[in-house]
């Protein structure tokens, strides 16, 4: 019994390093064939449409909703001690810092990641990636680095479109709604905001574009056993990217703060 136990945690510990090793490998690849040709640029001009403006429905809706109900959420704490002129001064923060990267990671990568870790598995399994080879292909350049890239691109683009829209969301509450005085809104919000929270929200959005695009293009690159094993990268692409994301905002915080 006791030797099950054992033999099936070291089972899983090697599968694990094995996966990330393989990871590791791949990142190597996909950063060393990102200086070399040819560069396949309209894969990454496609790719870029189809995780940033394709996603833009998502983000918007996301993106305004949050600032609405954090504004909602602010005005009715500080009323309790007289600081409702603070509550865009507190939207804009978190929004701009946390929130607004988060969220869009977040929902970008159960959309494009999860579409993107779809189509390369079912290339995978349909021996499609097997057959660029025989065109003298590389599928690692042709395939992932396009995604990788455009991912790092795309997601600071959605990000800086979902802070406007997050912080106008909370403007429209606390204005329209709360009766909050809207010069003292706009005043409050700008006034104690800095240029690098703007910046370090930015960073946070080029990692999780990097995160999400190279998670989903791994579980998708390695994908085996047929229709059953797609559907089960697509939810390791998701599941993972999100955790990542969650991970990374620690860490990323940590150091810019």
């Amino acid at each position: 019994m006791i030797g099950k136990l054992f033999g099936g945690i070291g089972g899983l510990t090697l599968t694990f390093l094995q996966k990330w090793g393989e990871a590791v490998l791949l990142l190597g690849r996909t950063l060393r064939l990102s200086l070399s040709r040819p560069l396949y640029l309209h894969n990454l001009f496609y790719q870029v449409e189809f995780i940033g403006i394709h996603s833009l429905p998502v983000v918007l809706l996301t993106s305004i909703f949050t600032g609405m109900v954090l504004a909602l959420q602010v005005f009715s704490g500080f009323a309790r001690f007289g600081a409702e002129s603070l509550t865009g001064t507190v939207v804009g923060y978190s929004i701009v810092r946390e929130l607004g990267p988060v969220l869009v990671g977040l929902m970008v990568s159960g959309r494009a990641g999860a579409a993107m870790a779809a189509e390369l598995g079912t290339m995978r399994v349909s021996e499609q990636i097997d057959a660029l080879y025989a065109l003298s292909a590389n599928p690692v350049q042709y395939l992932i680095v396009p995604r990788f890239w455009a991912g790092i691109i795309a997601l600071p683009l959605l990000v800086i479109i979902g802070d406007v829209v997050g912080i106008y969301g909370g403007y429209a509450v606390s204005v329209h709604m709360l009766g909050a005085n809207p010069v003292a809104y706009w005043d409050n919000t700008f006034e104690f905001m800095e240029l690098w929270d703007v910046y370090s929200g930015l960073i946070k959005a080029a990692v999780f574009g990097a995160i999400i695009s190279f998670v989903a293009c791994f579980m998708g690159y390695t994908t085996s056993g047929g229709a059953r094993g797609v559907g089960r990268a697509t939810t390791r692409a998701v599941v993972g990217a999100a955790t990542l994301i969650l991970a990374a905002n620690y860490f990323i915080t940590y150091l810019v703060v």
